[in-house]
């Protein structure tokens, strides 16, 4: 029996993850399959009841787990506290770092019906089926940072450091991905201006001699951030180091016609961590308008990757086509029309669906 341990977390995390539960348990009722659920705290709300956003108690637990189910963290209500006591800075980056989560995989795919809820004309963005596979543990978010006076004026400092075996290691999952797929592998960097990005291009270029039978094209970032948005077909597999990787993925999941819709994985060590890829959105919390699809798509990945239940994971990904093609849609998918549903009966529906098969 599968041990997953649920971290709401804050905002919306509270909303959406009951709703993924709610699809696992679908599973396990159409498949013959159980699943062990245990809750903690992370985030602000840990912060909130223990005085530190990652508690040894959860910490603990996770490294006790199969894999980790995150809703969100975060809020304008801990923006004040120490850097280090931070929801973002306290918690999931070192949970990514302990866990060695050096991978995250964020597919962005737009479902053909809700194209018209894409930015994009649907001659450009139809078919888009792509993967960006973002180094997690290195980069400017883990270098060495300081802030200090100089000739009287204060002056910040983060610094971006990469090893070679860091390239190396993100590089072989990606073109290992690639090679399942259509065979294409675009590695982003700022070769033209970064000391790091010139290494990672040289190894990339290294390592791609022992995959002959994928494509390796290298793009600078500000490039392959216009070709998102000018054409988005064009890509298979794109990765890049912590920060570029950051960016693009929020880009590529306004593509697919809202962030609510992008799941992802965070991978390397023994324990698994799956999150949608949006924040804790404040604003509608506890208003039962958020999108819990990207959540539960999250929790598919989990059954693929973790797991290895292929059948039970597409039978999620189905009921979700199913139930957009029916034309449910939560608040943020409505400017493309359709029949409004909230927070919970997204959940209810893409339950009901998967137990239909």
């Amino acid at each position: 029996m599968p041990k997953i341990l649920l971290l709401p977390g804050d905002g919306i995390g509270q909303e959406i993850v009951p709703e993924a539960v709610k699809a696992l348990e679908a599973v396990g009722k159409r498949f013959n399959r159980s699943f062990q659920f245990q809750e903690a705290l992370i985030g602000g709300t840990a912060y909130d009841e223990c005085g530190h956003p990652l508690p040894e108690s959860t910490l603990k637990l996770c490294q006790e787990s199969d894999a980790i189910l995150l809703g969100a963290i975060g809020g304008p209500k801990w923006e004040q506290l120490p850097v280090h006591l931070r929801p973002e800075m306290g918690a999931l980056l070192p949970l990514r770092k302990k866990l060695r989560l050096y991978a995250n995989i964020r597919p962005a795919v737009l479902f053909p019906d809700l194209i018209a809820a894409s930015p994009l004309k649907p001659e450009v963005v139809q078919g888009m089926d792509l993967i960006v596979v973002r180094e997690l543990t290195g980069g400017l978010y883990f270098g060495p940072k300081k802030r200090e006076i100089v000739d009287g004026e204060e002056q910040a400092i983060d610094t971006l450091v990469y090893r070679a075996g860091e390239i190396i290691r993100i590089g072989r999952l990606a073109f290992e991905l690639a090679r399942k797929r259509r065979k294409k592998l675009t590695s982003v960097d700022k070769a033209n201006v970064l000391a790091s990005s010139r290494l990672w291009r040289e190894v990339m270029t290294e390592l791609g001699r022992e995959y002959p039978d994928v494509e390796l094209e290298h793009l600078y970032v500000d490039n392959c951030s216009m070709q998102l948005v000018r054409k988005p077909t064009q890509f298979d597999v794109i990765v890049t180091e912590n920060t570029f990787g950051d960016i693009l993925t929020d880009e590529a999941s306004v593509l697919t016609g809202s962030i609510g819709m992008l799941a992802s994985a965070s991978i390397g060590g023994e324990v698994a961590l799956y999150e949608p890829a949006h924040g804790s959105a404040p604003d509608i919390a506890g208003q039962q308008k958020a999108n819990p699809l990207a959540t539960i798509l999250s929790a598919a990945l989990m059954l693929d990757i973790s797991f290895n239940m292929h059948q039970e994971a597409r039978a999620v990904e189905d009921a979700v086509r199913a139930v957009l093609k029916e034309g449910y849609r939560t608040p943020d998918l409505m400017h493309s029309g359709g029949k409004e549903v909230t927070t919970a009966q997204m959940g209810d529906l893409v339950a009901e669906y998967i137990q239909k098969g």
